[in-house]
């Protein structure tokens, strides 16, 4: 697995997206109200939705409604306001309703949409990222046009006209970021990361706009030709605020403390589990994790010379040594520099090949593709999973992989290729595509309801991405190369020390020298990738803690499955997998016949 983030919950983090209540009654919610709390719960709902939909119109195109394609997200005072009155309003009425008069569906979609408010309520007037953290505007700005472009879910004219739309009101959403973030508030991490992916909207516009000029009339060209000097001007300005303002005063702690860290994970997981229980949790998985390490890296050593002493009962040294070793055969086995999308395409095929000939789940009919990832969204993940929305049906999902920046040294570069070397590479495809985000993702938009397509949980995405990585090397992916499970617990262990890193650094007060000892050490990752996950770590709270919490989740479903008895995996895969991307204790509940509320 390399560093995951799913640009669908990128998006639901930053204000999701919504449907219309025709919409919503197409997709069957309404038509399922079984009650008179049914019948006010699905108007709660649809109301929400098209009110969302109408202020954060970004997020509706990803979503796939496309109305409000020539819009951009008004994030003025004004525009705040009038999604946080919204927000209260949605509230209020869903307080008042008898959950236990719900459905059993409407009930878990009451409790996703009810976290949902106050999780967006709590982020605008407690946690205020509006104020500090900017990458709330710069991936507004980047995803108004490469969402335009990235899928052909219209005619290119009419893409083209929403695009020339947009460019028209990129400006102001700029300026409305400089009015709005106070400087001094920012963390550094977070000023130049910004001022960085800032050219990539400026990027897309020249790869993916302007070459298709040609669609558009005489009239519609000198628009765009209009919109897009207007656009350069107001990038190259903002670039200059950028670097002459926000990064050298930019003196923010990026650190949020305990009784933020609290408030946030509650609503990013939305699981009983406790901060100090997650860390009880990960501290004993780390011992377990290093324990399988050990025991698949004796087996790729055997044979070979000069290896250090392996005996059956390990010191914590020769433990130490012995996975070493063992992960240096496989660090031996990296892509050229500029071959990473092609290794990656490679994996994916044999990953693809694998789960059909075996038979493990059904596979979306919809294609995948393995890209380099846009400017405006390097600098935080390594790679992640661009999928189509609930209503963009049969289009294409991107596997993005961000390529080797052209700063690096060449020590920095190779440090790369090592961690994401080609055992790696084919975790990775396992994890974000193969039978990861890219299938699960298609399961979860063929659930009817649109509650749940909108509000995907990032602890059972990511915790299934993360189940499926183990369940493939259980089910013999290249059984016959001991390295290729080695390169899996690796990146399992890597998933427990997130867990650990995330709580250690926003309320432990972790320096970064204890922080890259845990993840170079404890858990074997190369310093390009503990780097950048200390960089990752300091500018996404909460969200490392969702692979862990939410593999842990899954493990447990399966596991309660079993014990049921009558087991048989695809049929278990494609019913875990049908109820949308819920929170694992929805999932169990609706599948098992046990209590929502």
């Amino acid at each position: 697995m390399t560093i995951s983030l799913t640009r669908r919950a990128a998006v639901a983090f930053l204000g999701a997206t919504a449907l219309s209540a025709a919409t919503l009654s197409a997709a069957g919610r309404a038509a399922a109200a079984g009650s008179d709390a049914d019948a006010a719960f699905a108007k709660i709902a649809a109301q929400w939705l098209e009110d969302t939909l109408r202020l954060q119109p970004v997020g509706a195109t990803q979503t796939g409604d496309h109305r409000f394609d020539g819009e951009i997200d008004d994030m003025s005072l004004g525009g705040r306001a009038a999604r946080v009155t919204a927000w209260k309003t949605a509230l209020a009425a869903l307080t008042l309703l008898d959950r236990a008069k719900l459905s059993r569906d409407n009930q878990v979609d009451a409790a996703l949409l009810a976290n949902e408010l106050k999780r967006s309520i709590w982020d605008d007037e407690v946690f205020q990222s509006w104020a500090w953290d900017p990458q709330a505007y710069s991936s507004i700005a980047g995803n108004a046009l490469y969402t335009l472009m990235a899928r052909e879910f219209a005619p290119l004219s009419e893409r083209m006209t929403s695009a020339t739309l947009r460019m028209e009101k990129l400006p102001k959403l700029l300026s409305d970021m400089r009015a709005n973030v106070v400087v001094a508030r920012v963390p550094q991490v977070h000023a130049t990361t910004v001022a960085k992916q800032n050219a990539g909207v400026v990027g897309v516009a020249d790869e993916m706009v302007m070459p298709n000029a040609s669609a558009l009339d005489a009239a519609g060209q000198a628009r765009l030709k209009a919109a897009y000097a207007g656009l350069k001007t107001a990038v190259a300005e903002h670039q200059s605020w950028l670097d002459g303002t926000l990064v050298p005063g930019a003196k923010g702690d990026f650190r949020i403390g305990a009784k933020l860290f609290d408030e946030k994970l509650a609503y990013t997981l939305d699981s009983p589990l406790t901060r100090k229980e997650i860390r009880q949790k990960a501290e004993a998985a780390v011992k377990d994790v290093r324990a399988a390490m050990y025991k698949v890296s004796r087996k790729a050593l055997a044979g070979q010379a000069g290896t250090p002493p392996m005996p059956d009962a390990p010191t914590l040294a020769q433990e130490q040594a012995v996975i070493e070793a063992a992960l240096d055969l496989c660090y031996a086995q990296k892509a050229p520099h500029d071959k990473v999308v092609e290794a990656c395409t490679a994996a994916l095929d044999r990953a693809a090949a694998f789960v059909k000939a075996k038979d493990l789940i059904t596979l979306p009919d919809s294609p995948v593709q393995v890209v380099t990832m846009p400017v405006f969204a390097q600098g935080v993940a390594v790679a992640y999973c661009d999928s189509p929305g609930p209503l963009d049906k049969k289009l294409k999902t991107y596997f993005d992989v961000s390529p080797i920046p052209a700063d690096w040294t060449p020590q920095q570069a190779d440090s790369f290729l090592r961690e994401n070397n080609l055992y790696a590479i084919q975790d990775m495809s396992v994890h974000e595509a193969m039978p990861g985000h890219y299938v699960q993702i298609w399961h979860a938009n063929q659930n009817s309801s649109m509650v749940r397509g909108v509000l995907g949980s990032g602890s059972f995405i990511e915790g299934w991405a993360v189940y499926a990585e183990k369940m493939m090397i259980e089910e013999g992916l290249r059984s016959d190369e001991p390295l290729v499970e080695l390169a899996m617990w690796k990146v399992r262990l890597r998933t427990v020390t997130n867990s650990i890193l995330d709580q250690a650094l926003h309320v432990d007060g972790i320096s970064r020298d204890d922080a890259m000892t845990l993840m170079t050490k404890t858990a074997f990752q190369q310093e390009r990738e503990a780097a950048g996950k200390w960089v990752r770590a300091q500018m996404s709270s909460t969200q490392l803690s969702t692979y862990f919490v939410g593999v842990s989740e899954h493990d447990a479903m399966r596991a309660e499955a079993e014990r049921r008895g009558g087991f048989v995996l695809k049929a278990y895969h494609d019913k875990v997998l049908s109820y949308g991307s819920p929170p694992a204790r929805y999932v169990r509940a609706l599948m098992f016949g046990e209590d929502v509320i």
